[in-house]
């Protein structure tokens, strides 16, 4: 079952990947010619060789840019009562290169199928944006031992449980927070496809670590028990199980804290088509009831944008505010497939037209910070209300 799975899910991925990359870089090439005196640049900028995907060390633009430290380390749970580890995985981290004054903020990233940590770091541009804003990021890697293919098994009960990979990624980065003295309170978790559906999972199941949560193209939660159940809810979403899947989920987590969110997804995607979006909103609207201060999302739209440096879709999104901070942002993008919204067009599953997903993410998590329980529900008046 897991490879048949496996099969249908990269022959959708691998279709949609280069039919999109192919009109990204036609697209960008034509709106923003490189000046000649970056000629250069460009040259480096194009698309890595296939042996990158087989654990190729990574390219030397994205380890020498930005400024800063960029680790490659590993993580293991020693089994019990042995000296040998259980397991391990393999992450990545990046502190930016002047820290300010206090602990510095962590984002975590988990990236896609048929991705190794280094291609969704360098994607995103995350690292870029950390350098200036000053924050950590910290993106662990899905083993091949794991998955041929490497996907987080998002779909599996016992990961939906909180179990495997997710507790595994939770002690991580309790790890990393301590022996790095980062902020523990504001602690933010987002992926893409396979990604996005283990960072809600990890979100969800360990709220007291993150504060919030990006999701790029992700599929709804809760609703799936074996790869086929997955695909199918990639394809058609969930019927009506979304909504009680989170319903009893609230139930079990008597005290959940609510959880900001913010989601991105393409209107064009045919991996994980956007009723994945409109299920996810359900969701958590109903997680953050408690929260949301205003019952009617706020609707903004922003047109495309085919010139100057920074060519982009149209796209709209919706806003619930917990008083004045936004709680819940759904944001879908025009003609975007399957690829993170204006990343580097030279890697795959990476569109570059913007809005620029990453901005947007960090921009939402910046408002939001995880404090002690008792202190979660948010204090509105009518004068603070939006």
């Amino acid at each position: 079952m897991a490879k048949s799975l496996s099969s249908l899910w990269l022959k959708s991925v691998r279709r949609m990947g280069k039919a999109q990359q192919a009109q990204g870089r036609r697209l960008l090439q034509s709106l923003v010619p490189p000046p000649a005196r970056k000629a250069p640049a460009r040259v480096a900028k194009a698309r890595p060789a296939a042996p990158l995907r087989k654990s190729t060390p990574l390219p030397a633009r994205a380890l020498t840019s930005p400024p800063g430290s960029w680790q490659k380390s590993w993580f293991s749970v020693p089994a019990a009562g042995q000296l040998a580890p259980a397991r391990r995985m393999l992450y990545w981290l990046y502190l930016p290169p002047d820290a300010g004054p206090g602990p510095l903020p962590l984002v975590v990233m988990l990236h896609g199928c048929q991705q190794l940590a280094t291609d969704f770091a360098l994607s995103t541009r995350m690292n870029e944006l950390a350098a200036r804003k000053g924050f950590a990021v910290l993106y662990p890697q899905q083993s091949a031992a794991a998955d041929a293919h490497r996907c987080w098994h998002w779909y599996k009960r016992a990961t939906q449980e909180g179990l495997g990979d997710v507790r595994l990624i939770a002690e991580m980065i309790t790890q990393v927070q301590a022996r790095h003295g980062l902020d523990s309170s504001r602690t933010y978790v987002a992926g893409l496809s396979a990604g996005a559906g283990l960072a809600n999972i990890l979100a969800l199941r360990y709220p007291a670590l993150v504060a919030a949560v990006g999701l790029h193209s992700a599929p709804v939660f809760g609703t799936t028990d074996s790869p086929m159940s997955a695909y199918g809810a990639m394809q058609h979403g969930s019927g009506q199980s979304h909504r009680e899947s989170v319903r009893s989920f609230g139930s079990v987590e008597a005290a959940f804290p609510g959880m900001p969110a913010i989601l991105i997804h393409g209107t064009r995607d045919s991996v994980v088509r956007r009723i994945n979006m409109a299920q996810l909103t359900e969701q958590f609207t109903i997680l953050n009831t408690g929260f949301i201060t205003r019952g009617d999302a706020v609707v903004r739209h922003w047109p495309a944008r085919s010139s100057g440096r920074h060519p982009r879709h149209a796209y709209e999104s919706q806003t619930w505010y917990a008083g004045r901070k936004p709680q819940l942002v759904a944001c879908e993008i025009a003609q975007l497939g399957h690829a993170w919204s204006g990343g580097d067009g030279s890697v795959e599953f990476s569109a570059p037209e913007g809005p620029d997903a990453t901005l947007m993410m960090w921009t939402f998590f910046s408002r939001h910070r995880r404090l002690p329980a008792a202190a979660t529900a948010p204090e509105v008046s009518e004068k603070s209300a939006v």
